[in-house]
């Protein structure tokens, strides 16, 4: 899938895939320990990439917000939103301002992924209409690449874009307007499965070289990592019924866990996996750090 190897950051789990890890912004009790002190710890580590998850019903931190104090406390790590809800940003000359700032005061670090969002719970308080939400995001990315570079909203070109979602419309926009596409949640073989839709609407759209990829899980790790993942996947995805218990089941618990996906995330050929935490303390960056090493 890849024309040539990337530069690998230092816990990179090969020459291929990048290893970033979240920001525990939608962690519930997340405080500036657990955002600016893991920033640090996550750059000092190595990782690719710090990462935030989107919702606004929840005590969780804004994902811009959260990701400009990390910028301000760090200098090489990627800052990636996996993904931001768009049209939740009905202002999209705003979001363009707020973004292209972002990706200026961090000198280029941002990785702004983008989706339509699924919670009607966050579109009712904001009120903006769910029903067109697909409407409303395919006007967002046609305005957002003719404001982002532009003097009416400066002072960066656009920042690298990924486009979430596992719709044809989705595929189609991440090869329309952006660099790549993010799996988000989901297992190695969802990627491999859905990879060749966007290869597709890559080609369709006359777009040269490779999507970039992206793909995330979820981790606990230590003496309390199974109780951790419990209580904040179960809190996080609790409107999902049943099916919370799947993603709980699913979250690596222990280290070989986390290097049996990163191998079967690298062989179905993401280029790169954000790890997310269920737990704020920073202490899990140094935990996560070792397995990957």
């Amino acid at each position: 899938m890849r024309a040539a190897a990337r530069r690998p950051s230092l816990v990179s789990y090969s020459d291929w895939m990048d290893v970033g890890i979240g920001l525990p912004n939608a962690v519930r009790g997340v405080d500036r320990r657990g955002t600016v002190e893991w920033a640090r710890r996550a750059e000092e580590a190595g990782f690719s990439s710090l990462g935030t998850i989107d919702r606004i019903v929840f005590p969780s931190y804004e994902s811009l917000i959260s990701l400009t104090a990390a910028a301000a406390v760090t200098e090489r790590i990627r800052l990636v939103t996996d993904i931001l809800i768009a049209p939740l940003r009905a202002n999209t000359a705003l979001l363009a301002k707020q973004t292209a700032t972002l990706d200026h005061l961090s000198e280029g670090r941002l990785v702004l992924g983008l989706a339509v969002g699924g919670r009607e719970d966050d579109f009712e308080i904001s009120g903006v209409d769910f029903s067109a939400r697909g409407r409303i995001f395919d006007r967002q990315l046609e305005e957002l690449r003719a404001l982002w570079g532009s003097d009416r909203v400066g002072p960066s070109a656009r920042p690298t874009l990924l486009i979430g979602g596992a719709s044809d419309a989705a595929y189609r926009r991440a090869a329309q307007y952006a660099d790549g596409w993010t799996l988000g949640g989901g297992p190695p073989e969802t990627f491999a499965e859905r990879y060749p839709k966007l290869r597709a609407a890559w080609e369709a759209a006359g777009r040269d070289g490779e999507p970039r990829t992206m793909a995330l899980f979820y981790f606990a790790l230590g003496a309390h990592a199974e109780e951790e993942a419990r209580r904040d996947l179960l809190d996080y995805y609790g409107f999902l019924g049943e099916y919370a218990e799947q993603i709980v089941a699913s979250a690596a618990k222990d280290e070989d866990t986390v290097k049996q996906y990163l191998v079967a995330f690298e062989e179905a050929g993401v280029d790169e996996v954000i790890c997310f935490p269920t737990s704020i303390d920073p202490e899990q960056v140094d935990l996560l750090a070792g397995a990957v090493r």
